[in-house]
């Protein structure tokens, strides 16, 4: 890999990991419009780990909190705010290990083809635009049943399939459930932490097995870039959808679309 590559990959994938329009796609486009080679597994497991470095360091005061309410749960059985946010987050994560087991192989050989990439980004996109013009309420994060925390898991379950995007359908459920789009958007990167833990130890344990050479400078760079823009793509997005909304973000997604299926079919 040469460092424009580098430079591009991690930023493409900090800025799509936690904007609702789907990193999957965009890391497939780029190479389509580069003619680059594929960046390999481990530079994969890099870009992760700068997405999770940024999501731990944006939200470094609510983990603690959490992390000290949730283990003096255990011993208390006591639950509170943030206690619960903790459990919410670990129930929230259950159905998408569940269905990332269960479907594994068929997600990486029958659905990476770009027509499906192209109908997920314009269908749940136009889902995402009804739940936010309709539905969306003045709940916070803290104010979830746990019926409301298992249907938001539920849908996270569908970002299996491609173009679906993580952060973009579970802001649409939780929107769909009332919380406001700045809750919505607060779970949802909380949510992300130990998705993206799993993606990596996964990717971890695929890299060891396959034994293959690293090139620790752009592993290096991957991950700083990576964290960087995934830092700022958290802070001016949350403020962002304060002020405007999903709208643009389903527009995009209809446009990235439409390009795709010109592109593929």
């Amino acid at each position: 890999m040469d460092w424009l590559q580098v430079v591009v990959l991690a930023i493409v994938q900090g800025i799509t990991e936690f904007l609702p329009v789907s990193s999957s796609a965009h890391l497939i486009l780029v190479p389509v419009l580069t003619d680059w080679p594929d960046q390999g597994l481990a530079f994969d497991v890099a870009l992760h780990l700068g997405s999770l470095s940024a999501v731990l360091i944006y939200f470094r005061r609510d983990i603690f909190g959490m992390t000290v309410s949730w283990g003096r749960s255990l011993k208390t059985r006591q639950l509170d705010a943030d206690a619960k946010l903790a459990w919410a987050v670990i129930l929230g994560t259950i159905p998408v290990g569940l269905a990332g087991l269960l479907l594994k192989d068929t997600v990486e050989t029958v659905l990476r083809s770009p027509i499906y990439l192209a109908i997920g980004l314009i269908v749940f996109g136009l889902v995402l635009s009804w739940a936010d013009w309709r539905h969306r309420g003045e709940r916070s994060e803290y104010q979830m049943n746990w019926k409301d925390v298992l249907l938001i898991g539920c849908a996270q379950a569908l970002a299996l399939f491609p173009g679906t995007s993580r952060s973009g359908i579970t802001m649409t459920a939780a929107l769909m459930l009332g919380l406001s789009r700045e809750a919505s958007a607060r779970f949802s990167f909380l949510l992300s932490i130990p998705v993206i833990v799993l993606a990596c130890g996964l990717e971890t344990l695929e890299l060891i097995k396959a034994q293959v050479p690293i090139d620790v400078a752009a592993m290096v760079g991957g991950v700083v870039l990576s964290g960087i823009s995934a830092y700022l793509c958290i802070h001016y997005f949350l403020a962002f959808i304060k002020r405007i909304g999903m709208q643009p973000f389903v527009i995009y997604r209809i446009v990235l679309g439409i390009a795709l299926l010109w592109i593929f079919l």
